[in-house]
């Protein structure tokens, strides 16, 4: 599938017929332990390619009070708003290669791989942008292939030989906390925009 393929529309039309195979009804557990370690709450922190935003809403319930998700369907960030009304979040409907900001934190959870491969170097240099200096990239990557996509799997090697075009790779390691189903095909990786 190209880029153009996986556009709005199709987000849109996974989410409306509940083909949303990747969603696990809340937040990453590697992600979420992760999270436990943060003492500042007050961290500009964005979630791209959010989904139904389990991670944001863990932040919100854990006292986080600079969470911004973004996601390209319109489907799915109004029911973001109905479901975070009233909630200190900033909910954004756009393309990630288009948006505009500076965050301390960002969350990489099934994002990475649901955009076309060929955009993979367009995402490195768009998070390292998106970043403060010192600011953190964090995140889940599966470690093995699929057959079609999305979703699009990878290797350690080539993740490592990508993101350090931009960023600085603190770590990059099997997950020990991956749900059943995806244990022993997930990276955790911590990159700073060194």
């Amino acid at each position: 599938m190209s880029s153009t393929t996986l556009n709005a529309d199709y987000w849109s039309n996974r989410y409306q017929k509940n083909d949303t195979g990747w969603d696990i009804g809340y937040g990453s557990t590697p992600l979420v332990k992760y999270l436990q370690t943060i003492t500042d709450k007050q961290l500009a922190v964005l979630i791209p390619g959010c989904g139904n935003a389990y991670e944001a809403e863990w932040l919100l319930q854990n006292g986080f009070t600079n969470v911004t998700v973004l996601d390209i369907s319109p489907v799915l960030t109004a029911a973001l708003k109905e479901r975070f009304k009233n909630q200190p979040i900033n909910i954004i409907t756009g393309n990630f290669f288009e948006h505009k900001g500076q965050y301390d934190l960002i969350l990489e959870q099934t994002f990475f791989c649901a955009i076309d491969p060929a955009l993979r170097s367009s995402y490195v240099t768009k998070m390292h942008e998106l970043l403060k200096p010192g600011g953190k990239l964090v995140g889940v990557l599966f470690n093995r292939s699929f057959e079609g996509g999305p979703p699009f799997g990878g290797s350690k090697e080539e993740y490592e030989l990508l993101f350090s075009k931009h960023l600085h790779i603190k770590k990059m390691e099997l997950c020990y906390n991956s749900i059943p189903p995806r244990q022993g095909a997930e990276l955790f990786f911590s990159a700073d925009n060194a």
